[in-house]
Order: structure tokens, then C-alpha cells, then sequence
């Protein structure tokens, strides 16, 4: 059983707490040893939200970990907002907004002057911020508390694994835990145990790249500072020439501060208060008091595995590829690593796809890996110049930048994490149509506000498109229920009720009327209309209000786009299904029910 406690979670330390060891059903039930759907190794966030996704849709999951606490420390602070967007599609997205510190602006120095401003979020009409800072503790913290709400996940902490054997129809692996080693069967394990993965060990997979010789100190300080909730960056700076220095604000009036050191420094040394205190006291100036939360010297590598699936193991986050720290793509390319995933294993558990559906995950995920390892590189190589001449390019556009638009764009001080939009993936089916917007099939879906009463998991009292997309395939149809003709309200009523489910989200730019009420009553609960209250949404999906027929979008599980029309036609919306999980070349049959 995986009770909530009833504490007070404001009042919870989470870099203090124990899990208590538990002996499973392995142990206590000689000759028990069922083959469990799923197995995910490693309850860091990104095990935990593949664990929380899957048991959302019904699959059941054994949780392994070999410690039996959180992580200490800020270690990932930066999500961004297609990060928060799958956090609120788990139910626990405002938990995170509520506690972190939202931020869009930066600024950038040289020296002890300014370079120039930027803001990452100029549009309007989001629920959530370009990004939030939140210690990986808290992080963690509300994905367990969330994953423990749900019946079907079976957490085991002090659960090491220490091999592993591959069979026809399942893997077994040999925990070992304080009442000694058993045997684990899983018709599929998710490896989410991390850079050093002993899982890809074990099997003899390796990840490879460049590692690079340089050395960063991290101290999370507390202090009662007059900065704003900004990401500054210096180059240079004159209290710690030669070198560079990111301060960033977290919750509880902590700021992470990231000191870069240089290959040659003692990570030791580097770490003890006589050599910490002083590199913070040369950036906040004698007035400032704080104190030293925690410390940490890292060195990091761009580095990723060949392949992210190897037969019934598939491999996420850190285990899958790392980057630098620069522009927060680390745990944040993890987390939509386990939103791609678990859709697909559902799909397949549930016989609703064939396995080679988990093909796909390894080739939009790796081709994913591939931009976040070349922006995470080219931001280091800005950042830490490895030649002479290398350092002269760099502070050259430094000091253009104050003054040149031109210079601002060559400035990489890290390349801020976005979504990638996965342009060449199998599960797409191409245009055939003129778009004028970037919500292409591969792309992640647009946000935008909607008038109603749906809004228990906003602070501003708004309803916003993302919250109705959920965990399904959804095909979002431009225009009012009522204004289509019976016959395709017939046809779009049948779809809802195939092999497939599909549920149907109809967005209209007037509030829902009688008629529209009892034709979505006709075809039952997969039905629904919102209000696009400011015609955003119509907008950025480049939907025109008075189009000659309703254009429509068919949307993954993952909320990525998979397929769009400037028309409504049954058969190619069914095509587009059958080939965005995995159909396409199978030879299956594509059935419409009669919903009459």
C-alpha cells in the first residue's frame, strides 16, 4: 500500500525523509512471481513521471529504487513550461507554480557591465511561465506524493538492482534489498537510474560524446537579497575574473549560484566553507549576511546512447543521454522522454498498438537528444572557450551586443530549453493543406485561455485549452457542434467508439448553445465544446472563424500534434490514428462503428 501521510506537506523537509523498506509479494509469497507489465528502475523525476503517466492510463508499475530518499540539494532547478504543462496534465502542475519561483527575464554581463535584457515570454496566453526555478527536492517530493494517490504504482525503495536476463516475452531482474535478493519479472523495464546507469552497464551498452574538462562549483545560499527573480549571467565578472558566475533565485529565499572553477581546481578543496564563503562574499559585497545551504563541484559531458530502446528495455533521462547544465535541458528532456514513452507502452500493453509503436519512441527521442546535445554544446563552447582565439570571438560579440542586435543573437550563455517538434516522426501523417502557424504535425501543442467554469487548477479563475486534452488521442474540431451536418456527427460519434478510443473536442469561438448542448448529448461523454473566449486559440492553430468547413487537429496522448485538415474527413482522420500508433504497413483492418 502506498498511503499518503497525513502531514502538513508546507511543513514537510523533503531532503530529510526516509522511505521505510517494505518486503514485496516476491518475498513473503513463496512461488509468487507474477510477470508485471511494467518495471521503471530509478524514482528520480523522471521515473517517477513515466510511473504516474502510466498508472493514469490504467497500467500497473513496480517502482524500484536502491536508496530510500529524495535528493538533496538544487541539482535541477529550471523547468520550463512545456515541463509545467505535463506536470498539470498529472494532476500536480499548480503544486509546482504555487511553490517555484516564476521567471522570464535574464540579463547578461560582462565584466561588472550590462550586455543586454531578454524575455522569454513576450506572448500572452499561457497558464503557465517560460520557466520556474524549484529545487529537485520539491520536485520529487510532489511526484511522490502524486504517484502515491494512485493504486497501481508499487513503490520498493532499497531496491537495488544487480542483474538482469532477457527472455522471449518478459526480462527478470535481481533486486537486492535489506531481507535479501529476489527475482523481478516485467514484460518491460524503463531504466531511469541515472547518468551512471547500472542498467546499461549490466547490459554492456555505453554512452558516448564529448566530456569536457572543466569543473563548476554549486552553493545554494540563503539570503534576504534585493534581486529580482531573474537569470543573470556574467561573463568575466571582476569577483571572479577570467572565469563565469549564473545566480538564480529558488523558493525559501535560497539562490543557486554556479561558479565556474576551471579543470585544474581541487573538487575537494573547492567545496569547504574557507573556499565557498569567499567566492559568494566577492559577488553580494560585505552588507549582505547569508549562509551556506549546499555545496557541490560538478564536471559534466554531452554524451548519449546509440540506441534508447534495446528490446523490451527502454532507456529515459540521464540513463539515455546527458547534457551540459546550460539552458536546463537535463531533467526537463528526461521528463517529455517519459511523456513519449508511456503513452506508447500503454497503447501496446492495452493491445491497442503493435510493440514496434516503441520503435518510435527511441527515433523521436534520440533525434530529440541530438538538438538538446548540439545546443547544450555550443552554449559550453561559448561559455567556455577553449582557445585563444576562441576567447577573442567570444568577448567580441560581447561587446557588440550592448549595442547590436546582430551581436545579441550570437550570445550563448545557454540556450534555454524548448520542446522539440518532431518533424520527421513515423507516427506523422503530412499536410495536405496550407498552414501559415508552427502547429505542425511533430509539434507540441500551443496553450491557449477558454472562457467556462473549468479552472480548479488555476489561479487566475481562466480555463485553458492544454487542461482538455488529458491523456488520450483528441481530435480538435474548429467549429461549434451544432453547425455540422448529422451524417459527420455520425461518423465523428462512431470514431469514439473504435478499436482506437478518440475522444472528440470541439472549439468554438461563441459559448456553447442549446443546439450544441444536444448534439454533444447525442454522442456521449467523449464530446465536449470549449469557448475560445479571445479567438487565441483559432489563431495560433490558424483556424480562419468563417472557414468554408471546419478545419480539425488530431492531437497524441503526449499532446504533440500528429496529423491537421482544413476539412473534416472520417476516413483520413482514422488513417492519421491508425498510423500515429503504429499501424501504418500492418495490414490491419481500419473499422468505423454505426454509432445510429
Amino acid at each position: 500500500m502506498n498511503n499518503i501521510p497525513s502531514l502538513d506537506t508546507a511543513a514537510i523537509d523533503y531532503q530529510q525523509q526516509r522511505f521505510p523498506y517494505r518486503p514485496c509479494a516476491e518475498q513473503t509469497r513463496p512461488g509468487h512471481a507474477p510477470i508485471h507489465p511494467v518495471v521503471v528502475v530509478g524514482a528520480g523525476p523522471v521515473g517517477l513521471v513515466t510511473a504516474i503517466d502510466l498508472a493514469r492510463q490504467g497500467i500497473k508499475v513496480v517502482l524500484v529504487d536502491d536508496d530510500n530518499t529524495l535528493s538533496t540539494g538544487s541539482r535541477a532547478i529550471c523547468f520550463a513550461q512545456r515541463t509545467l504543462d505535463i506536470f498539470d496534465r498529472l494532476g500536480c502542475g499548480q503544486r509546482m507554480v504555487d511553490k517555484g519561483v516564476g521567471w522570464n527575464r535574464g540579463k547578461v554581463f560582462l565584466r561588472d557591465q550590462p550586455v543586454y535584457e531578454f524575455d522569454l515570454l513576450p506572448e500572452r496566453g499561457h497558464a503557465r511561465p517560460a520557466f520556474i526555478n524549484l529545487q529537485q527536492y520539491y520536485v520529487e517530493g510532489y511526484l511522490l506524493e502524486q504517484a502515491q494517490t494512485l493504486p497501481d504504482i508499487d513503490i520498493r525503495w532499497s531496491s537495488k538492482v544487480s542483474a538482469i536476463e532477457h527472455h522471449a516475452d518478459h526480462e527478470t531482474l535481481t533486486v537486492d534489498s535489506p531481507e535479501g535478493s529476489y527475482r523481478l519479472k516485467a514484460r518491460y523495464v524503463v531504466a531511469a537510474d541515472g547518468a551512471r546507469s547500472p542498467l546499461r552497464r549490466m547490459m554492456g551498452l555505453e554512452s558516448v560524446g564529448h566530456t569536457f574538462r572543466d569543473r563548476f562549483l554549486i552553493a545554494d545560499v540563503r539570503m534576504d537579497a534585493p534581486f529580482p527573480a531573474e537569470r543573470w549571467f556574467w561573463f568575466d565578472p571582476p569577483f571572479h575574473p577570467n572565469q563565469s558566475v549564473l545566480l538564480h533565485r529558488q523558493p525559501d529565499e535560497v539562490w543557486r549560484i554556479d561558479f565556474q572553477l576551471g579543470w585544474d581546481a581541487d573538487p575537494v578543496l573547492e567545496k569547504t566553507p574557507e573556499k565557498v564563503i569567499p567566492r559568494v562574499r566577492a559577488l553580494l559585497g560585505p552588507e549582505v549576511q547569508f549562509s551556506l545551504e549546499w555545496v557541490s563541484v560538478y564536471t559534466f559531458a554531452c554524451v548519449r546512447m546509440a540506441r534508447f530502446r534495446h528490446g523490451r528495455v527502454l532507456f529515459v533521462g540521464d540513463a539515455a543521454h546527458c547534457v551540459s547544465p546550460f539552458g536546463a535541458r537535463g531533467a526537463n528532456s528526461g521528463i517529455q522522454d517519459a511523456e513519449n514513452l508511456a503513452w506508447k507502452l500503454a497503447c501496446v500493453l492495452q493491445g491497442q498498438a503493435p510493440e514496434s509503436l516503441l520503435d518510435s519512441y527511441a527515433d523521436e527521442r534520440e533525434f530529440a537528444a541530438d538538438e538538446n546535445l548540439l545546443n547544450s554544446t555550443r552554449s559550453t563552447d561559448f561559455i567556455t572557450p577553449k582557445s585563444g582565439v576562441s576567447r577573442c570571438f567570444r568577448d567580441a560579440v560581447l561587446d557588440l551586443a550592448r549595442e547590436h542586435g546582430f551581436a545579441r543573437r550570437l550570445v550563448n550563455s545557454g540556450r534555454l530549453s524548448l520542446p522539440a517538434t518532431l518533424h520527421a516522426s513515423p507516427l506523422n501523417t503530412g499536410d495536405h493543406a496550407s498552414f501559415s502557424t508552427g502547429m505542425q504535425p511533430g509539434a507540441p501543442c500551443c496553450d491557449a485561455p477558454l472562457g467556462g467554469t473549468n479552472a480548479t487548477d488555476s489561479t487566475d479563475g481562466r480555463d485553458w485549452l492544454l487542461r482538455h486534452l488529458g491523456d488520450s488521442f483528441v481530435l480538435m474540431i474548429f467549429a461549434p457542434a451544432a453547425s455540422l451536418a448529422p451524417s459527420q456527427l455520425q461518423e465523428l460519434a462512431g470514431m469514439t467508439q473504435a478499436r482506437l478510443p478518440l475522444r472528440l473536442l470541439f472549439i468554438s469561438t461563441a459559448p456553447a448553445t442549446p443546439s450544441d448542448c444536444q448534439a454533444l448529448d447525442n454522442m456521449g461523454a467523449a464530446a465536449s465544446q470549449v469557448h475560445d473566449i479571445e479567438g487565441l486559440a483559432a489563431r495560433r492553430y490558424d483556424m480562419p472563424a468563417h472557414a468554408s468547413a471546419p478545419g480539425c487537429y488530431l492531437i497524441r496522448p503526449d499532446q504533440h500534434v500528429c496529423a491537421r485538415w482544413r476539412d473534416l474527413d472520417a476516413l483520413a482522420i482514422l488513417q492519421a490514428l491508425w498510423r500515429a500508433t503504429g499501424h501504418a504497413g500492418s495490414g490491419d483492418a481500419i473499422v468505423i462503428k454505426d454509432a445510429a
